[in-house]
Order: structure tokens, then sequence, then C-alpha cells
């Protein structure tokens, strides 16, 4: 079956969640990916996730690396070095996320690889920028440290309550899709102008633009902000958007007008209280309501109202849907011993030319030779090549 980027060649030197999770969705659309690592792998095959690894591998870097070809090099050794020139220049996308100046020092900067490929579109991806005043002070980029600085974290939960991060690694979520956005964009562009170019995606931006409706709140309506007492969904919104605790669980509700939500729950004076100014006492009065019925109930009687409301559900729950409707979004591929694994599928449906998982995510090095004899002769590979795992 073909697929929508078969024939395109990466060269993969990413680790963490910017760069890997970006380049999967790329590998998972039909591009070749090639994942070049240190000898004893990427940093984050080590990373424990609740307190533990799968088979020996993190499943975070399960996660992220499947439909990928490893290939395990000493990025200082000069005989590598001629390898991944020679490999640069077969290859349509280079993808980095080194600390800025890193590959410049290494020989496989823009600069270098431009000379053996021209027309490369190659992508880099950083915590703060290329040349930034955050960047040169050599700041870690995490995207925790990076929620706070942006003031994501600061404008989550209540107004007495510590700044709250998202429960998951959103800005290096978002980073990542729109490191793959990028580098689409740059191949249509030399698809139809004939030119190679340079993308460059960093987590402090993507943060910044993610809050892109509220910070365009704050700068053209002369007003700040605070988050709510009563814990409003949004900072910047008005009530009822928020999170309800029910008789047996817990409600969200979106965006909707008091005299709508007022006659749902049978208070109409809710319609009486300003939606900004009392959201506080908004929040306070329909939770007082809703925890005399169950969940289930409140969104029924909600949603037959023309308003959004849902159930607060866990990860458990959620998985355990997807696993009843046999969802798509839920695959299974070989582990690193060999015992099945289940993985998140790729999000994007193409009609014509869907994703495929053609490989589980690759063992360290697992692909060195296969990928080597691509460029070198037998005689060169075995003198690069020194222990690797077929």
């Amino acid at each position: 079956m073909t697929q929508a980027l078969e024939g395109i060649r990466v060269l993969d030197f990413t680790q963490m969640m910017l760069g890997p999770y970006g380049t999967q969705m790329l590998a998972d659309l039909g591009a070749d990916v090639i994942k070049v690592e240190r000898p004893e792998g990427e940093w984050e095959r080590s990373l424990e996730m609740m307190g533990g690894l799968v088979a020996g591998e993190s499943a975070a870097y399960l996660a992220m690396n499947r439909n990928k070809r490893s290939l395990a090099l000493d990025l200082k050794d000069p005989a590598s070095l001629d390898a991944l020139l020679r490999l640069a220049a077969t290859c349509d996308v280079v993808v980095e996320n080194f600390r800025p100046g890193v590959m410049d020092r290494l020989g496989l900067g823009y600069d270098d690889i431009r000379a053996v490929r021209p027309d490369v579109v190659y992508c880099s991806g950083s915590g703060w920028g290329q040349d930034t005043p955050f960047a040169r002070e050599r700041r870690p980029g995490q995207d925790l440290l990076i929620q706070a600085m942006s003031g994501l974290a600061a404008a989550t939960g209540r107004r007495g309550d510590p700044p709250t991060p998202a429960g998951t690694a959103i800005v290096d979520h978002a980073t990542a899709l729109t490191l793959a956005n990028g580098i689409l964009a740059a191949l249509v562009a030399r698809e139809r102008h004939g030119i190679g170019q340079r993308v460059e995606v960093d987590l402090y931006s993507t943060a910044i633009a993610m809050q892109c409706q509220e910070i365009s709140a704050f700068l053209n309506q002369s007003s700040s902000y605070e988050r709510s007492e009563e814990g409003i969904g949004q900072a910047w919104l008005s009530a009822p958007f928020g999170v309800y605790a029910a008789q047996d669980g817990w409600i969200a509700v979106a965006m909707a007008p008091l005299d709508a939500v007022g006659e749902a729950v049978g208070d109409p004076s809710l319609a009486d209280l300003d939606a900004w100014a009392d959201r506080d006492e908004v929040k306070r009065r329909l939770e007082s309501i809703v925890r005399q019925e169950p969940a289930a109930q409140w969104v029924e009687k909600l949603g037959a109202a023309g308003l959004w409301a849902a159930r607060v559900r866990t990860t458990e729950e959620a998985v355990a849907e997807l696993r009843e409707q046999d969802s798509d979004l839920l695959v299974t591929t070989d582990g690193p011993d060999g015992s099945p694994i289940s993985l998140i599928g790729c999000p994007v449906t193409l009609s014509e030319t869907p994703w495929q998982l053609r490989s589980a995510p690759p063992r360290a090095g697992e692909h060195t030779t296969e990928v080597l004899r691509e460029v070198l002769t037998e005689e060169e590979i075995a003198r690069l090549v020194k222990e690797f795992r077929p």
C-alpha cells in the first residue's frame, strides 16, 4: 500500500520527545527515518516511567520510536562523521535537537549538510531557540521549566494553589507536532520551488503560541487577570467553564450562557450573576447543585439542554473504552524482548495513503550494518563498526 511520505528519507539525530515524536509521525506516514544514536542508545531508553521499564526499555522511548531504523555510531569519531555525511547526501531531511551549536561543532551543522545535499530540509528543535538570550545562557530546555517560564503553569489551578503544570508534557508534544508540520511545509516548498531550507522550532515559542487566545486578550483588552478562587477551568474564561464535583465523580462543563445553565440545573437565579465578575459565586452555587446527583445524570440533563458537558474519566477508563471499541488508536507490536507491547497509534487518518505500523521500536544500533551498507563498502563498515547488534 502506498504511503504519503514514501520515498522521503530522514536522518534523525533527536532524542526525548521533541524530535522523536515528530519524526515518528513522519515514519508512520511512510518516511524512511534513520535514528542516529550513540552506541549505548539515546538517553531516554533508560527513563523510568512509574518507577520502571518495559523489558529493559523506557515506555517513553517505545512510545515514540516505531517505524524507524537505529544506527549507532560515535559522533565524535572522524570515520563516523564521514559515514554520516555520506548518508546525509542521500537524505531529504535532517533533524536534530541538541543544544544550539553542538551540531556545528560535530561537523554536522546546516552548512555542513548543505554542502553535500544543497536542497536539504534541515530542522533544528530546541528549548529556547537557536540564538536568544535564554539560549545563550544555556538554560535547560525541558517541558516543565518551559511551562513555568511561559505562564502556562501560573494560569492553571485555584488562586490560592501553587502554579499547576499539565499532567503530561504538553509543550514537548505540541512542539513535536510543530516540528513535523514545519518539515512538511519545507518539503512542499522544495517540491514546488526547488529550494531547501532550515526549519527551526523551540519549546518556548510553542508554549507562547499555545496561549494565543489568552495573550491576545491580555494585549488588546488592557486588563490583567488572576486565577479564580474556586478553580474555574481556565483563568481567562467566565463561568461556568470548569470541573464540578457530582454525587459520584466529576463533570466538566464548557462555555455556556448562565441563563441556559440555570434553567438546566433548576436555579434560574444564576442568570442574575455576572459570568466574569461573579465566576467564583457561580462555581460555588452550581457545584452545590451538581453534588446532589450522579455525574451521568448531569451530563444527560445538560446535553438535552444543548449545553456541552462530559464526565471526567481516568486514563484507565479511556483506555478500556478504546479496547472495547477495538480502536485504531491502540496498536500492538513486538517489545524489546519479543513479547507484545501496546502503543498509541498515529492520530492522522488519510483515506488513500493511511499510516502503517511497519516495524517495532528498534534496539540501539539494530540497523547499523543495514544502513551503512547503503553508503559504505563492506571493508569500510568492518573498519568502522566494532560492536553492534544485528
